[in-house]
Formats: C-alpha cells, structure tokens, sequence
C-alpha cells in the first residue's frame, strides 16, 4: 500500500464554538487528496491543507455529473477517544457508486487508512459536547478538462471533514412527512441505489415544495407505477406495522444505508419479525386508519433516527402513535448512539477505536 505524505498546515485555524456548530459551514485545516489517471490507477495519497481546488472549466464533473460521495462521521468517546462507525461499509458502498457512475474502484486499503490518517491527524476538530460530531465527507470528481459524453480517464478523490452540532438540540421531535406523488427521485436501472449528486438535485424541487407546505421532507414513491414506497428525503424509511417492522426493499433505486442496515440487525436480534418488501402508500395509510400503524421513522447518519410524527397523502393526513416518538425508535435511536459513543457494548464490532 502506498505511504500517504503529509504536509501540515503552517497556521491552525481557530475552533468553532462547540454549542454553535452549524451543519456543513466550517471545515478542518486538512483535506485528503489521491489521484487517478488512465494507465497509472489510483496514486499519490497524501495530505494537505485544506484549500480550493484548482479546476478547469471544462472539467467534465461540471457537464456530466459524473462524482459520487459518501457521509459518515467521527465521534468523541467517554474517554477521549476518537471512534468512526462501521467505515468499513462506508468505503465499499463508495466503489459501489464509483461502479455505477463509471469510475474506477479505489482501492479500499488504501481509502480506508486516508480516512483514519486525516481523521487523526484532525483530532482537536471532533467536539465533546453531547450528541456533536465530527462529518465526514469522502468525494470523487471527474477531472479531464474535456466535452463529450464519455467516462473521464483522471480523476480526484478527496476527504473534508466539518465538526457538526446535534441533530436534535432539545431531544427527538418528530417530523411531518408528504407523500410527493408528482417528482420522482430514481428508479430502477438508474443510479438510485448510489450517493451521487445527481440523485439529490433531483428531490430538491419536491422538498422545497413539501417545506412551503409546512413539512419537513417528503416520502418519494417509486418511479414507475407511482405507489409502493421508497424513501423519505435523504433518509431510508422503516414502518412498525401491528407489531411487525417493515421496511421497503432495496431494489435498486433506494439507498442501501448503512444505518438502516444496522437498524434491520438489532431489530431481528431483539426478537421482532422484520420484512423487507413492497408496500403500497394505499396499505401504509390503510394501517393508520386501522390503528395498526404502530411508529414511523427514517434513518440515515445525520440524525441516526427521525421519528415520523405526522404522514400526508393528498388530502389526507394522519398522526402516527399520537405525533410522539415511539418506544422502539427510542430504543433504536439510544442503542445506535450509544455505540457510537462508545457509551454501550458494541457486540457487532461497528465502533472503530481510533
């Protein structure tokens, strides 16, 4: 495996105010860089600080969207240290985007170490302050300075990373969700099941709709007949239906996230019957008015668990477990971040000391 160099930054640039930190605004002193070029792979890891990018106009990312992304995070244990969650995961569903958008795989060793060297070379950035973070974004760009519609030869693969406050600054509240029955955000054959951007810009427009309707994301249908249930905003979506869990399942248009996974195994390791298939927003609100529909919520690495307070569908709106957060989603939202932490036993093996 190639040595990754390291050149420091000659100033350190101050730290945020940990009670006052703002998603995605202020960014570490160091990022991580490797190159790809036709002919040569993956090559010349190494870090350097944090700075723009020098690119071309005609850098095909610019024209043809071709980049993939992923998010994941670092946190502070009781005692000082410093964990990452299931990264691992994190860096194979990236070569899974990277195979879809046409991108050579990076090399997950390789990756892996750039992501632990940057992270603890960054320490001082991941905050204290419960329920606060450390995000981490790793990136790859198509970088040849070239129009046409074809996959580039180079490209640049980078990690930045931004200390991030909690998601919940006066505990879980549950959200109101639409079911958005006009835009569609993938479908099958397409590239919904990676973390590219395109798949973002296209639920913009639907989420700022939702929002001027007083709701916080929207519940995406699929594609294609525009009535079984995908996923809701950026999130995977998991429903507690008479006392089984129900989840929609991965068909290539829906984001296998690494949360929802964690999520589905404590679930069947507590005992509960999970089912992961086709359901209908007809059979979802059918269950609601029955009284069957027992707790709602999304999951995803931002807010870990976000309770669904209230679902809409057209004219119809309905509370779920009376518009608070259930006792499962709780005991969910605790066990995952209390792994994370470091602050509960982690028999799965997903906390990675640092």
């Amino acid at each position: 495996m190639e040595n990754i160099q390291i050149t420091k930054a000659k100033e350190r640039k101050p730290l945020p105010d940990p009670a006052k930190l703002v998603f995605g605004k202020v960014f570490t002193d160091h990022m991580f860089l490797m190159n790809y070029d036709a002919g040569k792979g993956w090559h010349s890891p190494r870090i350097e600080p944090y700075a723009p990018l020098q690119l071309e106009p005609s850098c095909m990312v610019f024209h043809y969207a071709q980049e993939v992304f992923e998010g994941m995070k670092a946190y502070r244990d009781p005692e000082g240290g410093v964990r990452l969650f299931r990264p691992k995961d994190n860096v194979e569903r990236l070569n899974n985007s990277c195979e879809r958008l046409c991108i050579p795989k990076l090399p997950e060793e390789l990756a892996l170490e750039g992501i632990k060297t940057l992270v603890r070379l960054e320490e001082r950035w991941v905050p204290s302050l419960a329920g606060t973070s450390l995000y981490i974004r790793p990136f790859v760009i198509a970088t040849d300075a070239s129009l046409g519609v074809h996959a580039s030869h180079s490209y640049l693969f980078c990690i930045i990373c931004c200390p991030v406050g909690a998601y919940y600054k006066e505990g879980l509240q549950p959200v109101k969700i639409y079911v958005e029955d006009e835009d569609v955000r993938a479908v099958r054959g397409g590239t919904g099941f990676t973390k590219c951007g395109g798949n973002y810009a296209a639920s913009i427009r639907a989420g700022e709709r939702a929002e001027e309707k007083g709701f916080s994301q929207v519940l995406w249908l699929d594609g294609v007949e525009r009535k079984y249930i995908e996923e809701v905003g950026a999130m995977n979506v998991l429903f507690k239906i008479d006392g089984k869990v129900v989840t929609p399942k991965l068909n290539g248009s829906i984001l296998p996230g690494i949360t929802r996974r964690s999520c589905l195994d404590l679930l069947r390791d507590w005992g509960y019957v999970v089912e992961e298939r086709l359901i209908t927003a007809e059979e979802l609100f059918e269950a609601a008015r029955a009284g069957k529909l027992e707790e709602a919520w999304g999951s995803g690495t931002a807010a870990v668990i976000s309770p669904i307070g209230v679902l809409a569908w057209g004219d119809e709106a309905v509370r779920v477990n009376g518009g608070k957060i259930g006792d499962l989603s709780q005991k969910l939202y605790d066990t995952l971040t209390g792994i994370q932490w470091g602050r509960e036993a982690d028999p799965y093996g997903w906390s990675v000391k640092l």
